[in-house]
């Protein structure tokens, strides 16, 4: 698969197969570059859970509100507890999440709405970012996936959110965000074991020489994908790790948990 996101801008990447045919969907993720934080969260933090400065996390949101065009009071988060757990979005939920995080649309991962004007958000350090967007019926969605959501099918889950609301799996596009690559990610046994067992060999597990492994989630999520319907011409995935790339990203792993989060976006504009 060819680079499915494309840095547009220093502050962000953008899913640009999809944008370029669809110019009312905004849909991307950013860098961390561009803001105004202090290290170790230099400089472009958007996340509110982590100890920085709520000001300058505001700040920051503003910052990427104008460059998107998407004022801050139509974001919506998800408080993301590393489950499965989707929420339909309404234009009532506007503004949760978006000012601080107690707002945050609770025990929620994954997000799904046919709204214009508003834009779905979610945060990232590493976890694997899922986009969804159905040009025949306008849905669209956004999910969060670190292992344990990965292993609980967060992918085939948003997939089967979507058919229910009426959209085709053939005619839906998925986009896989910049994480941390097999590469990088090295777990033991104890996470290995809660994977199925189709999954437990090459390429999506490589066993290393000191008893560990290393996992491609990535890869793990387009089979996934593939078995819940999704055609594989439609699925862009990011070839950027988050953990290698430490210029353009934040990375939980990399920095110890001392780090900031960048943001994952997608919404559709009215059309004039």
């Amino acid at each position: 698969m060819s680079e499915g996101f494309h840095h547009t801008h220093p502050s962000y990447l953008e899913i640009t197969k999809w944008t370029y045919a669809h110019p009312e969907l905004v849909v991307g993720m950013t860098t961390r570059l561009g803001g105004s934080g202090e290290p170790p969260f230099d400089s472009f933090n958007l996340g509110w859970h982590v100890p920085d400065r709520q000001e300058t996390v505001h700040q920051n949101r503003e910052t990427l509100a104008s460059l998107l065009q998407f004022p801050m009071e139509t974001w919506i988060g998800g408080e993301q507890v590393h489950d499965t757990d989707i929420y339909t979005v309404t234009k009532k939920d506007k503004g949760k999440g978006a000012y601080n995080q107690e707002s945050s649309i609770p025990n929620c991962d994954g997000l799904i709405t046919r709204e214009p004007n508003v834009l779905l958000t979610a945060f990232y350090a590493d976890c694997v970012p899922l986009f969804f967007f159905d040009p025949i019926t306008g849905w669209i969605g956004i999910a969060h996936a670190g292992w344990r959501g990965t292993v609980a099918k967060m992918g085939p889950k948003m997939v089967q959110a979507l058919v229910d609301k009426g959209v085709d799996p053939k005619t839906l596009r998925v986009g896989i965000g910049p994480s941390i690559c097999g590469d990088m990610y090295e777990v033991d046994d104890t996470v290995i074991q809660q994977l199925p067992e189709k999954y437990r060999e090459e390429p999506i597990v490589q066993s290393q020489e000191n008893g560990r492994y290393l996992l491609s989630l990535q890869d793990m999520h387009v089979d996934l994908l593939l078995e819940a319907g999704v055609e594989e011409k439609h699925i862009e995935q990011s070839e950027y790790c988050t953990y290698q790339n430490d210029h353009l990203f934040f990375s939980h792993r990399r920095d110890q948990g001392k780090t900031g989060r960048m943001l994952g976006f997608i919404g559709l504009k009215e059309k004039l």
